[in-house]
Formats: C-alpha cells, structure tokens, sequence
C-alpha cells in the first residue's frame, strides 16, 4: 500500500498559539491563471483546466474558479497516502467575501441563542479545552458534478473535491455544554466569518439537529493533520461533521447558536436539497418529488494508479489500487473486477483509519485477453451498503456513488 505522506502533529497548545499568531494568513485578491492544464473527461467538457499554484499556503490545485476560489485536488494525489496533504486539500466557498486575514488574538468564538450563558472565546480558551481527533473525509456534496448526464448547473468538480485529513480540535459538544443548553433546544446553527457581497444575498449557515450536535463526534476543529489550517480552508476553526457532506463543515467557524425550532434560513431549508428516493434520484424534469435537506455521505470506490487509456500487457502480472470509503459506516468490502463485471474478486485492504476515513485497497491481476477492457471497483459499507450499477441524477449534482469504470487496452 502507498503511505507516502506522514502528519506532522503539533507537540503542544502552546505551539499551535505561537505558530498562528506569528504567521502572516493573507489571500491575493486576484490569484494568477494557468501554470500548466490537466485533461478532463467532463461529460459536458471543458477538457481541460489551468493547474494553478497562486493560492498562499496551498500547492498546485486545479482550478474551477478564483473568487470565491474553487480548487480541486489533482486525482493522483489520492494514490500517494490515505492522508490528503493540506495543501493540496480541495477548497470549496459559497461567497467572495472572505477575510484575507485574521488576528488571533482578537477572534473569538460566539456560542448563544438557547443557552444558560452566552459565550466568547478566545483561541486560548478553545485550545485549553479537552482535545479530541478523527480521521474523517471532507468531500463537497457535489464531487463529481461534471460527469452528470444531462449536465446540471454548478461547479463542474471532477473527482477530486474530496479529501481525508486527522481532524484536532475540541468536541462541539463541551463546548455547548460550557454555555449550558436549555430545554427545548431543536437545532444547532453555525456560521463563519465569509459573507456575501451583495446585501441581499444569504448569509451561509447550516443547521444540525440538536442530538447530532452533541453525539460527542462533531468537532469544532483547529489543526487538520496536525498543522493549522490553511486560511482558504477555514483558518482558525472549522466544524467537522464526519460522515456528512462538506457543506456543513463551516469554515472560519465564529458563530454558534442554539435554535428553539427548526431553522429556516436558505441554506438549510431550500438549498443544498435532494429527492427523497433511492441514491436521491430523479428524472430530468420529473415533478411531485419530496426534497430533503442533504446529510450523510454513501460509500464510494476509486482506482487511483490506473487512469482511463492506459496500456497493460496480457499475460503480465499487474496490480491495482485505490481507495475506498463507506460514507459514515465505515469499509466492509471493496471487490474488484478487470472485465467489466463479469468476474469478481474480493480487494485486500489496507490500515483501518476509522469508519469515516478513506480506506486503501489493493488487488494483483493478470490481464488474459488482449483488446479494450474495462476494470472496475466497487465498495460495500460496513451497514452493508453498496455501490449501484448505474448513475443517479438529480437537478443539483449532488450524491454521485456509481461504480466508477476505467477503461484501458490490453496488448
């Protein structure tokens, strides 16, 4: 198994304070274009996009889009570690206005609404907390959007808006206890220090009913594989809600409010909503059709050393690998076949992270036909959930977990 990149932890609070209040955390306003381009097979193209290296703090990321940025993670990074690098973590935002700095000695952290005791707290209060870690996947809701057929609107990600990190911080939980949650309390509601530019436009926030917030696993996160984070990942703290999409992971976390009823704000009640059917699909065009908010992740499977036209050799030994992850339940099973489906075998996998994290797998094989082949793999989660044969639409892009197939010649 490939296990190239290592964490480098952080040895102390102390540490942590002193790396963050001595650093400079800036964002360019307007970031350069294309260094180098890197091919895409979008279903609705473009072919290709601009690999920038613009971004402070980060490394070369394709890029969707500069402001509010998109990059995406090249896909060969996922064959190198089980672990995604924090600078060539993806970066998704909703709205441009995003702080190009922060003083960490001035933020604070708000904890309010249906509480005993409005709170205010400093990163060193936060730190002094109990510590909590987990290895868990971050991916955007709309991984993948580009290979929708019919194309629906939206970032057209290929299939690198995803990555795994070991998440530090403090249990959302201890925190909402230190303020003292009155009776009653029906949500949990957060926001960060983005906003919009426009003053009509919507605030972003997102809501967790009050149970989920206080499962003892969402965390208010300030180190991600050991290191703080960069600023366009949502320096100093973000929201992890593992085995959920990204969307609820609020970046430079400021604001936390406790609801006495269910929240209503857009970004909970309108956007970022799928059918309630099967793998959340639909018809193009369908209508009487029941939408939920989004919420958990469903399991998924990729060959990361393999691309799509590579050649192997018949009757030469190979090996494939990639990862794998069952969305909040963790990998049972990953199987692989080298023709298309007709033949299946069972993958050896790799070290287990935790049911939230990225699983690597790995299977020897020895290509018999010559021709063009398709090799295929395909993840079945520890709740027993697996992979469907064929692709789900929805109108928003969201939730794609068909197996994927890579085709290549055999010669």
């Amino acid at each position: 198994m490939q296990q190239v990149f290592t964490p480098r932890l952080i040895s102390s609070r102390r540490q942590f304070l002193g790396k963050a209040g001595v650093a400079t955390l800036a964002l360019t306003s307007a970031p350069a274009l294309a260094e180098t381009m890197v091919k895409l097979p979008l279903a609705g193209g473009p072919d290709e996009r601009a690999i920038t290296t613009a971004f402070p703090q980060k490394g070369a990321l394709i890029l969707q889009r500069t402001r509010p940025p998109l990059l995406e993670t090249p896909f060969e990074v996922f064959d190198q570690s089980v672990f995604t690098p924090n600078d060539l973590f993806y970066v998704r935002w909703h709205w441009a206005g995003i702080p190009n700095e922060i003083n960490v000695d001035s933020f604070r952290l708000t904890v309010r609404g249906q509480v005993d005791r409005t709170l205010s707290l400093s990163l060193g209060e936060i730190l002094a907390l109990p510590q909590a870690e987990l290895v868990a996947i971050n991916q955007c809701s709309g991984n993948s959007r580009g290979y929708f057929d019919p194309r629906v609107p939206g970032g057209q990600w290929s299939h690198g808006a995803m990555g795994n990190a070991r998440w530090t911080g403090v249990r959302l939980r201890d925190v909402l206890d230190r303020a003292g949650v009155k009776a009653g309390a029906a949500q949990v509601r957060f926001s960060g220090l983005d906003e919009a530019i426009l003053p009509e436009a919507p605030k972003f926030m997102k809501s967790l009913a009050i149970d989920h917030a206080r499962d003892g696993e969402v965390m208010i996160a300030y180190a991600m594989n050991g290191e703080q984070f960069s600023l366009v990942n949502g320096f100093p703290l973000r929201l992890i809600v593992p085995g959920w999409y990204s969307t609820y992971w609020v970046k430079m976390l400021n604001d936390v409010e406790v609801l006495d009823q269910p929240d209503t704000n857009y970004w909970t009640k309108t956007a970022y909503t799928i059918p309630d059917t099967p793998h959340a699909s639909m018809r193009p065009g369908q209508t009487g059709v029941t939408f939920v908010p989004i919420n958990r992740m469903v399991p998924r499977s990729f060959i990361t050393n393999i691309k799509p036209g590579d050649t192997l050799r018949a009757g030469a030994p190979a090996v494939a690998r990639g990862i794998a992850f069952g969305g909040d339940s963790g990998v049972s099973r990953v199987d692989f076949s080298s023709d298309g489906g007709k033949n299946w075998q069972q993958a050896q996998l790799g070290t287990d992270q935790g049911k939230y994290s990225f699983r690597q797998w790995e299977m020897s094989f020895t290509p018999s036909d010559r021709g063009n082949k398709v090799l295929i793999v395909r993840c079945t989660s520890g709740s027993g959930e697996t992979q469907p044969d064929t692709p789900n639409w929805n109108p928003s892009g969201f939730m794609r977990n068909v197996i994927e197939q890579t085709a290549v010649l055999v010669t």
